[in-house]
């Protein structure tokens, strides 16, 4: 079995003035982004492989993230995250590293809420930050694109506050 970890970008800034693309994280943005990396390394979750889409709020999701859990992943940026598809995300993960067991994938409201129901049949509610823990029932990532899972978890910076406090 294969792990995957959907993460959806934290809050952006919109009164940045920037394209979509380059749009960047708020405050609150980044405090979620850092509090979801270290909570997912506590939790035993640190990814293998990191996948982001490069637009930069999602990257700096995943940069943060990385950093702030200390995690040792493999990152790369794939510029077909970003405005696709739930099919395409599953495209993206067709070349994922054989040797990774985990894999999160950092991106976009709707894709990613649609990818999650997708691939376990219930709907879930993907705020920004917000990571969704799929078992997936396959032994290789080339098997992805007819794959189906459990979901283990769905965890929201909201369900943590307070838990990482005064570490």
């Amino acid at each position: 079995m294969k792990q995957l970890l959907v993460m959806r970008h934290g809050r952006s800034d919109w009164s940045a003035g920037k394209p979509d693309h380059d749009r960047p994280l708020n405050p609150r943005g980044v405090a979620a982004a850092k509090a979801m990396g270290i909570a997912l390394a506590k939790m035993g979750e640190e990814p293998d492989l990191v996948i982001s889409s490069t637009a930069t709020r999602a990257a700096t999701t995943a940069q943060l993230a990385a950093e702030a859990g200390d995690w040792e992943s493999e990152m790369t940026y794939d510029g077909a995250l970003y405005g696709t598809s739930s099919q395409g995300a599953l495209e993206v993960l067709l070349d994922a590293e054989p040797a990774a067991h985990s894999v999160l994938v950092v991106g976009h409201q709707p894709t990613w809420g649609n990818l999650v129901a997708h691939l376990t049949g219930g709907a879930v509610a993907m705020k920004t930050a917000t990571v969704a823990k799929i078992e997936l029932y396959i032994r290789d990532w080339t098997d992805v694109l007819h794959a189906r899972g459990e979901l283990i978890f769905l965890l929201q910076p909201r369900s943590i506050r307070g838990l990482l406090d005064g570490d």
